[in-house]
C-alpha cells in the first residue's frame, strides 16, 4: 500500500532533520495535502468535479473574504467569483481567495511536554471549529493530531537543547502519550466530524530516526476518513 501524501509529508517533518515545533507553517503545509489526497481517491465525484475545475480551491492564508476568523491549517471553500486561481507545480489542487469553507483542517502536533499543553490543545481545537462556521457555513470539520510515543526526545530553543530525563517535569513522550490521547478523545474529538490520531515514534535527537507506531492501521484509518469526508461533501454540499 502506498503512502499517502499527507502521512508522508508528516513524517518528513521528523524524519531525518530537526522538528521544530514553533514553526506555524508546518501544520499548514501538511493540512493541505488531506485534499490531494481526497482528489486522488476519487470517491466523490461531486467534490473531484469542483476541484478539477478550480471551483473549490485550498486558502493557504486561511482567511475568508469579508469574514474575521483565526486561521486553521488548511481551508477548502468555494472560490471568489472572478478571482484567478493559482496552480502550483506537483499539486492538483489549486489555490485562490475563497468565499466560504467547505472542508476545515486543524493540524496539531504534540512532541513532548504533552500534558504542559494540552489545555491550550484542546482549546484551540475546540475554537477552531466555531472559526471554520463563522459567515453561516457548515463545513465538514477535520483534527489531525500527532503523538509522539517515544522513549526520550529532545527539543530545541535557538542553540539549546532541552531532553526528556524521565523525572521531575521533564517526563518522556511515552510517559504522556496515553493520557493525551484519552483527554483529546474525550474533550476535542466530539467538536469535529473527523478526528484522526496519528502515534509514532520521534526522538528528534542525531540522525532523527522516524516510525510510525502502527503503520498499517494508521494508513487505514487515514483512508477510511478520506472515504468519509468524500461521502459527507456529496451528502452536505
Amino acid at each position: 500500500m502506498n503512502e499517502y501524501r499527507l502521512l508522508a509529508e508528516f513524517r518528513n517533518l521528523f524524519d531525518g532533520q530537526q522538528y521544530r515545533r514553533r514553526d506555524a507553517s508546518l501544520g499548514n503545509y501538511v493540512a493541505m495535502h488531506l485534499f490531494e489526497d481526497l482528489l486522488a481517491a476519487g470517491r466523490s465525484p461531486k467534490l473531484v468535479a469542483a476541484i478539477q475545475a478550480k471551483q473549490l480551491v485550498l486558502n493557504v492564508q486561511n482567511t475568508r473574504r469579508g469574514i474575521e476568523a483565526r486561521r486553521g491549517d488548511g481551508t477548502l471553500g468555494e472560490l471568489v467569483h472572478g478571482a484567478e486561481p493559482v496552480a502550483d507545480p506537483g499539486y492538483a489542487v489549486a489555490r485562490g481567495p475563497i468565499a466560504t469553507v467547505s472542508i476545515g483542517v486543524e493540524v496539531k502536533i504534540l512532541a513532548k511536554a504533552m500534558i504542559k499543553q494540552i489545555d491550550c490543545v484542546i482549546n484551540d481545537l475546540r475554537n477552531q471549529v466555531e472559526h471554520f462556521r463563522k459567515g453561516g457555513s457548515h463545513p465538514i470539520s477535520v483534527a489531525i493530531v500527532g503523538i509522539n510515543h517515544a522513549d526520550h526526545c529532545t527539543s530545541y530553543e535557538g542553540d539549546r537543547a532541552f531532553p526528556t530525563t524521565g523525572r521531575g517535569g521533564y517526563p518522556h513522550p511515552s510517559q504522556e502519550a496515553p493520557a493525551a490521547e484519552k483527554r483529546l478523545l474525550a474533550e476535542a474529538k466530539p467538536s469535529y466530524d473527523e478526528f484522526l490520531i496519528l502515534r509514532f515514534n520521534a526522538t528528534n535527537e542525531p540522525p532523527f530516526p522516524f516510525a510510525w507506531l502502527d503503520l498499517q492501521n494508521t494508513t487505514l484509518d487515514y483512508a477510511a476518513i478520506l472515504t468519509r469526508i468524500s461521502s459527507k461533501y456529496h451528502q452536505r454540499f
